[in-house]
């Protein structure tokens, strides 16, 4: 088993992969971490899987998953982490936004006895619009099943909650929101995100609304249940 899995989902980020890996190979380098680097095509039509299998021609540590159809950033993540054998993961985005080099503060902190460990995020990465209103989904999250309130898909996962988010029927609309309703220790750090390098998100203002509603049901549902499950 590697000390460390990265996943990252993929959807046009063809022109970020290359400098992606080199600084996850630097970083997981000089830690001295044996790593695998899970990259998730999710039927991305600019050419991702090829890139990717180009970079994985040169490094064995990195795995190409490629989907047949495109599922979404949070069901693209548990296709990754379906794949993931290492003692500890980290879900991250592949567009440079999520610094690679913020890794080891992570870990450092889960080590310390936590589930999850996510990158709170700070900065002004994107629209003031756009943080206002991700800052009210982020809150009533929170409410619901107790994320912290800068929480984002950028986390450290141990090996045991791994584990149970791929095992829960169905899957769910929101890594975050599962994470927080498997009832584990949680945490967040501040990490300085940075602004899109290359093109933009491929969320529009009518699917975030979509997917936060998604997300709220859904935990409201398992609240009900009593959890994951």
């Amino acid at each position: 088993m590697k000390d460390i899995a990265i996943v990252a989902p993929v959807y046009r980020n063809a022109p970020t992969l290359p400098a992606l890996v080199a600084r996850l190979r630097r970083v997981l380098g000089s830690e001295g971490l044996s790593h695998e680097i899970v990259l998730i095509d999710d039927a991305c039509p600019d050419g991702s899987s090829e890139t990717i299998s180009r970079l994985a021609a040169r490094d064995p540590a990195i795995r190409l998953v490629s989907l047949d159809r495109n599922v979404g950033q949070h069901r693209a993540i548990l296709a990754g982490l379906a794949r993931s054998d290492a003692e500890w993961t980290v879900v991250m985005d592949a567009d440079l936004q999520d610094p690679p080099e913020a890794i080891p503060a992570l870990l450092a902190v889960a080590r310390e006895g936590y589930s999850a460990v996510f990158a709170g995020r700070r900065g002004r990465y994107e629209s003031r619009g756009r943080l206002a209103t991700s800052r009210v989904f982020k809150q009533a999250l929170h409410s619901l099943c107790g994320v912290p309130t800068d929480a984002g898909a950028f986390v450290a996962l141990d090996r045991d909650l791994v584990n149970e988010l791929v095992a829960v029927p169905g899957g769910g609309p929101s890594i975050v929101a599962m994470i927080g309703c498997g009832g584990r220790p949680l945490v967040s750090v501040p990490v300085l995100r940075a602004r899109r390098p290359h093109g933009r998100s491929a969320y529009s203002s009518w699917r975030r609304l979509r997917s936060a509603l998604g997300a709220l049901g859904w935990v409201a549902r398992r609240r009900l249940n009593g959890g994951l499950r």
